[in-house]
């Protein structure tokens, strides 16, 4: 999907980071200081970085800095400076994102999903195929070999949700939050309704039930 460079001094959470990133489908170069973050940037085609601020030789805002002399790249600072300075210091120097340690990887994962979007890497296509079954995304329709399949404008967008975040894991209470918002009363096991719902008219068996958690789109 896209190439992301992580900056971050720490081994442990560098390596679960890019693990979490790699699921997802991304192309992974880690950097344990921002003199080496610096080097792979120019380096290679970096569509994103999540960037620490606490880094040995070249801090992290530093960094930030120089690659905003180059670059319009989206930057996530992941930091366990929490100080409004801080957090304003990087966003004077045109950091996209900001978040504090310790954090959740789904969070990481959405923003990161989020940004990628924002600047047109994380688009999927507008008609997919899966199996015997095309999507129409824009057109809200399905078709199979004998014609059109009964599903819903929700099922549809729901589906382009999941799509959206290959290999993330989403909890019922995010997927409700982005398609349905607070506009109405809608509880977790209505997402279970549509997932099985989507299963069954479309046969989709790319949708991971993640036991306790929520569920996944993976190829």
């Amino acid at each position: 999907m896209a190439t992301l460079l992580i900056v971050e001094d720490d081994r442990k959470t560098n390596e679960a980071v890019c693990e979490y990133l790699r699921e997802a489908g991304h192309d992974i170069i880690p950097a344990y200081d921002g003199a080496e973050g610096l080097q792979v940037f120019d380096r290679d085609t970096i569509d994103l970085v999540v960037l620490d601020i606490m880094l040995p030789k070249v801090s992290g805002l530093s960094v930030l800095h120089e690659i905003r002399q180059k670059s319009s790249v989206p930057i996530l600072m992941l930091t366990a400076v929490s100080d409004e300075y801080t957090q304003v210091t990087s966003f004077d120097e045109q950091a996209d994102d900001y978040i504090t340690k310790p954090f959740s990887m789904v969070l990481l994962g959405r923003r990161v999903t989020a940004l990628l979007r924002r600047c047109g890497k994380g688009a999927i296509s507008d008609i997919m195929t899966f199996g015997d079954v095309t999507v129409n995304f824009p057109g809200y329709t399905a078709k199979d070999s004998s014609g059109r399949i009964d599903v819903t404008p929700k099922e549809i967008d729901l589906l382009k949700l999941l799509v959206e975040h290959k290999g993330l894991v989403l909890t019922r209470s995010q997927i409700l939050d982005d398609l349905w918002g607070d506009s109405c009363p809608i509880f977790d096991r209505t997402v279970d309704t549509y997932i099985k719902n989507l299963r069954k008219k479309l046969r989709l068996d790319c949708i991971v039930t993640v036991k306790g958690i929520g569920y996944k789109y993976e190829v």
